[in-house]
């Protein structure tokens, strides 16, 4: 895991808010995670016009750091918002679904694969909308019947074929998106253990627990999507299509969602565009270090072969030059 750290910032032009992800190149590239920067910046600078993915504004590097510059949504974690109420109703359930599932087939249209969806990943705006973020272990250039085999993701959430390190495709996005709205409906992740082996067995082998207290739509859309076999998987022939005209969908205008002119079901409660009140404040308490937002006085060897090392990753609006 990489040890990344956000601020808030504001432009002084514009006073316009934004927050800025701050990486140490040096650990990027011990971790050997150079590639799946590159990548989030590739994946960043496609994402700018959908609704439902956070935009990129800037990039920029020093020596030994690179800053992201991104849409700052305050509404806090849907995994923070799921953790205080433990479960949401289905209408609300279905509008997050929605917004998460455009969002996906969006990025597969442009033959990406997000590979890493789970609740932490998805924050709200201050409306209340879905904004999906951390595009670190994205696969570019997958095609509609493209294979991959990299073993990534987040335990709980990892589809059956991940597990056996097996080819998987673009289906194993609407695998976990079966994982987090049955975390939603239900109040923990399909095949949750905290024996992680257990948990692994219970992926590949047991059938997910569908309680009543969800519609005969909503199991039947967790079945489709918790298929084990990907071929069968619901989204496998059509993608995203298949999900948009599954009868559990069936109350969504598409076409409102897309403009947002559906209202949100939850509108988180923030009284300034600097509120923090949905960030945990184990992390908004903590102090901004001045090597931040500056290169560090003595450069080691380490550091000079870190500072070229992202060529081309700096990036700015054509028509704005300058941004601190």
């Amino acid at each position: 895991c990489l040890s990344t750290q956000v601020l808030l910032a504001r432009h002084k032009e514009t006073t316009r808010y934004f927050a800025v992800k701050v990486l140490q190149k040096k650990i990027i590239l011990k971790k050997k995670e150079h590639k799946h920067i590159m990548a989030e910046r590739s994946v960043l600078m496609k994402n700018i016009k959908h609704p439902f993915l956070v935009g990129l504004h800037y990039s920029f590097q020093t020596v030994d750091k690179l800053y992201f510059v991104l849409d700052f949504v305050n509404g806090g974690e849907l995994f923070y918002h799921l953790q205080r109420e433990r479960v949401f109703l289905e209408p609300r359930a279905r509008f997050y679904a929605a917004e998460i599932a455009s969002a996906l087939g969006y990025l597969h249209s442009l033959h990406i694969v997000y590979r890493d969806l789970k609740p932490e990943n998805i924050l709200l705006d201050s409306q209340g909308h879905i904004v999906l973020t951390d595009f670190g272990l994205c696969k570019e250039g997958l095609e509609p019947n493209g294979t991959t085999t990299t073993f990534c993701g987040t335990p709980e959430y990892l589809a059956p074929e991940v597990l056996q390190k097996q080819a998987y495709d673009r289906t194993v996005d609407w695998w976990c998106l079966g994982s987090v709205l049955y975390e939603m409906l239900y109040g923990l992740p399909p095949f949750y253990s905290r024996n992680t082996a257990e948990m692994y067995n219970n992926i590949l082998h047991q059938t997910p627990v569908l309680k009543p207290n969800v519609s005969n739509a909503g199991r039947e859309l967790l079945e489709g999507l918790l298929q084990k076999d990907r071929t069968r998987r619901l989204g496998a022939k059509d993608d995203f299509l298949e999900l948009k005209y599954h009868s559990f969908f069936s109350p969504v205008s598409w076409e409102e969602l897309m403009a947002k002119k559906i209202s949100p079901p939850f509108v988180p409660s923030v009284s300034s565009p600097t509120d923090l009140r949905h960030f945990d404040p184990e992390f908004t308490h903590l102090p901004v270090s001045s090597s931040l937002c500056s290169d560090s006085m003595a450069v080691t060897s380490s550091m000079k072969e870190a500072a070229g090392a992202f060529p081309g990753f700096s990036y700015g609006p054509p028509e704005e030059q300058s941004f601190m």
